[in-house]
């Protein structure tokens, strides 16, 4: 199971759930080509290490372990996903 950034993050991108992550699985990163881009951050389900701090860093609660997705929000479940299967991460 991993974390996944919900609807609150589209439009902010704010990166403090970055800059805590001990695996480096949130992108993309500011310094990246593709922040511009991206219409939020996502986590990589296959690093995540469920350790949730970043949870705590968002500062507009958007992020939540996979099971605790508010139904509304579930097909970002799979928008997280879809992220990294395309992205050179």
């Amino acid at each position: 199971m991993a974390y996944v950034i919900t609807q609150p993050c589209i439009g902010v991108k704010d990166t403090a759930c970055v800059t805590v992550c001990p695996v480096d699985c949130i992108h993309p990163v500011k310094d990246t080509a593709d922040f511009p881009m991206a219409d939020q951050l996502y986590i990589a389900p296959d690093v995540c290490i469920d350790c949730g701090l970043c949870v705590e860093e968002c500062p507009v609660n958007a992020i939540f372990a996979e099971q605790d997705v508010p139904a509304e929000w579930a097909g970002f479940i799979e928008k997280n996903a879809a992220y990294f299967r395309t992205a050179k991460v």
